[in-house]
């Protein structure tokens, strides 16, 4: 009951750490990708497109240039007339304050009525041209207006604005009119100022009305560009017309995705995309590699280097920060195959490689380089396990970047001096750029759990300190260990599997034994230290150099793969020979099954089922009375099928035919170890023979 509690409780955890993992890999790349309308070339005029072809992705105008617009809008803005309101009850109000003053204040300066009259009569014709604030009237100058319209009443007529007047135009006005009967000075103590108002009220709405009616008369446009037409291919001069249509391109796109709506559309779109995506990729890897779906370690490798080659991509475009091109995304199977395998390296690949491209105006050219690039990398570099593989793939990817691109432009140009030279320039930058996935493997392998292949080859070099001192203290074990990874190798080889990492694993499967290297036949010199114990101690000090082991690889850092091989290479089994000798000696009394059997668990790969087959064959080998090609097909055969029977591979995923195979491998290798050797003869010496043959004839 409580296993089944934890089952259900585990499932649960994975189910929110897959889903996590899913939402935070959509969100961080969707959050990176460019969604304004940017456009993302550089041209100038007379310079020669350094892009590819450039179509017509949809209908849009041809812009005129800025220069002939302004002209034209200053040409038909002279017939623009700003409407003004008059306003009558300004007059009223300043004439209405003259009178009321003249009655008082202006009375008692004995200004005279004369006076009064003509002031009156001066301010109601400069009301009646119309009056307008100053900064009104600096406005009319600044657009060389020449007519305004006065609406009144409903009625609106026509005014030149010269006739028009400001407070400080009015008010001279007022002392120029008449100097002759009348005194300037008189005039000038009146005050004349306060009387004047603006009578005349800009009516800005109407005012722009007219202007927007006048100035869409304007047409805006040359031509149309069609969606589909060529704009221009790369190498083409940008002369002065397809200069004006990139313009009219580049303005386009901004204003079509400048609306808040539009800018909602693209972000669904891309939630859409990339969660459709990342979606169809979980199931593939839920059908077709589940263990490394069940395995977070994986999952997280693989949704990282999505996200991190998705964001790159994006930011590279967002900011038209150098070429896509000079980012090694090649790096991104390489990684993969490496520490996983050949089919999801592929997948992953091409699923970043549909994220990025939806960052690009014209993504299928990148899209064709890039799984080209990545399948190149995958088949180049199987394993790794010297630099000078990086390097071939390197150059390998490269080549096959220039010669497919080569090929297109050959396709597309007719001419050869407008090949893209730049494009090859970035693919040799990409190629030194893909040199870095060797130090980025160190890394991988620390966060993630994984052993690369690279540090299985340092593990199996024989000066590595700890397999130094298991020769040293252990020579035998040593010597078996060297044995048993000669036959796994070479079977792993021959069935698909790990030939380096079954390799490593057996030359470490057994250093448990240097706790107690006396304990073992192999490394005993005439004297058993087993005969002054019982059997059970026996079996408990043979077992437990599974536990010694394990605890030694705790100790010098060993990876977990290795100490996998460590624990599986008896698996449950049963140390045989005190399991058998106690049984026929106490034949009556009850065994306690534990003390004889092995911790395990029994192996889980293909490859720990091959150590274990080439454990116990390589040692049983030793113990054959003779050396014949039936003896040795006998034991393979008889020890492997006991393995099978006792069920040591039932839950491990290794074929019947891989099973056939390996046995097939053992024989040839234990044949070929343990052949008969001629015996040399000996050089006769002549003069000894004649010196024998004498002797007897003499006697």
């Amino acid at each position: 009951m409580n296993k089944l509690r934890n089952k259900k409780r585990s499932t649960y955890k994975d189910l929110i750490f897959k889903a996590l993992i899913f939402l935070a890999t959509v969100a961080v790349i969707v959050y990176f990708l460019p969604r304004s309308g940017k456009f993302n070339y550089q041209f100038d005029i007379n310079k020669p497109w350094k892009y590819g072809l450039l179509t017509a992705s949809f209908d849009f105008p041809i812009y005129k240039d800025e220069a002939l617009v302004k002209q034209e809008q200053d040409s038909i803005m002279r017939f623009y007339q700003p409407y003004f309101i008059y306003n009558q009850r300004m007059e009223q109000k300043a004439l209405s304050k003259l009178k009321s003053d003249y009655q008082g204040r202006l009375k008692s300066k004995m200004l005279s009525v004369y006076y009064y009259q003509h002031i009156n009569t001066v301010l109601k014709g400069i009301y009646k041209r119309g009056v307008v604030s100053s900064a009104d009237m600096g406005n009319l100058k600044k657009d060389n207006i020449q007519t305004v319209m006065i609406t009144e009443k409903k009625m609106a007529n026509s005014k030149p604005s010269a006739e028009l007047f400001t407070i400080k135009t009015a008010y001279e006005y007022l002392l120029k009119a008449d100097t002759i009967h009348f005194n300037k000075e008189i005039l000038r103590q009146c005050d004349l100022d306060n009387y004047i108002i603006p009578n005349l009220v800009f009516d800005r709405k109407k005012s722009e009305s007219v202007k927007t009616e006048l100035l869409g008369t304007i047409s805006w446009a040359t031509g149309l560009v069609q969606s589909g037409q060529k704009i221009i291919d790369r190498g083409e001069i940008v002369n002065d017309r397809t200069f004006h249509i990139l313009e009219s391109l580049q303005k386009e796109s901004i204003k079509r995705n400048a609306s808040v709506n539009q800018q909602r559309f693209i972000l669904l779109g891309q939630v859409l995309f990339v969660s459709i995506l990342m979606f169809c990729f979980m199931l593939f890897l839920d059908l077709f590699r589940k263990d490394y779906y069940q395995q977070k370690g994986g999952l997280s490798l693989l949704f990282t280097l999505t996200i991190f080659f998705s964001v790159i991509t994006a930011f590279m475009v967002k900011y038209n920060f150098f070429s896509v091109y000079m980012v090694p995304y090649a790096m991104l199977p390489i990684i993969i195959r490496i520490f996983l395998d050949s089919r999801t390296a592929f997948m992953t690949h091409t699923l970043t490689i549909l994220i990025c491209s939806i960052t690009l105006r014209y993504p299928y050219e990148f899209i064709l380089l890039q799984l080209t690039a990545g399948i190149i990398a995958i088949f180049s570099l199987r394993e790794l396990s010297q630099r000078s593989q990086l390097f071939r793939s390197a150059f390998l990817i490269v080549l096959g970047y220039a010669l497919l691109n080569f090929s297109m432009e050959l396709i597309h140009e007719t001419d050869l001096s407008k090949l893209n030279l730049s494009m090859y320039v970035n693919f040799m930058i990409n190629g030194i750029l893909l040199l870095f996935a060797y130090p980025l493997l160190f890394m991988f392998e620390k966060i993630f759990g994984f052993t690369s292949n690279v540090t299985l080859v340092e593990l199996s070099n024989i000066n590595n300190p700890l397999l130094r001192k298991l020769s040293e203290v252990a020579p035998g074990t040593f010597q078996h260990s060297m044995q048993v990874a000669n036959l796994a190798a070479e079977a792993a080889i021959r069935v698909g599997g790990k030939s380096q990492l079954v390799r490593t694993g057996a030359l470490y499967h057994d250093i448990g034994k240097m706790e107690n290297p006396a304990f073992f036949t192999e490394n005993q010199s005439g004297v058993n230290p087993h005969k002054s114990l019982s059997y059970e101690q026996s079996a408990q000090v043979v077992i437990h150099h599974v536990t010694d082991g394990l605890k030694l690889a705790e100790k010098h850092n060993l990876p977990k793969v290795i100490k996998d091989f460590i624990r599986t290479h008896h698996g449950l089994s049963k140390t045989k020979y005190f399991y058998v000798s106690f049984k026929n000696e106490n034949p009556d009394k009850e065994v306690n099954e534990e003390v004889f059997t092995y911790p395990g668990p029994n192996p889980f790969s293909k490859e720990t089922a091959i150590l274990m087959m080439a454990d116990s064959v390589e040692a049983a080998s030793r113990s054959l009375p003779e050396y014949t090609e039936e003896s040795i097909s006998n034991l393979v055969e008889k020890i492997i099928d006991s393995q099978i029977a006792d069920g040591c591979f039932k839950y491990c995923p290794i074929t019947f035919r891989d099973i056939a195979t390996v046995k097939i491998v053992f024989k040839e290798k234990l044949r070929t170890i343990y052949h008969t050797r001629i015996r040399y003869p000996e050089l006769i010496n002549r003069n000894e023979e004649n010196n024998k043959l004498n002797a007897v004839q003499n006697n």
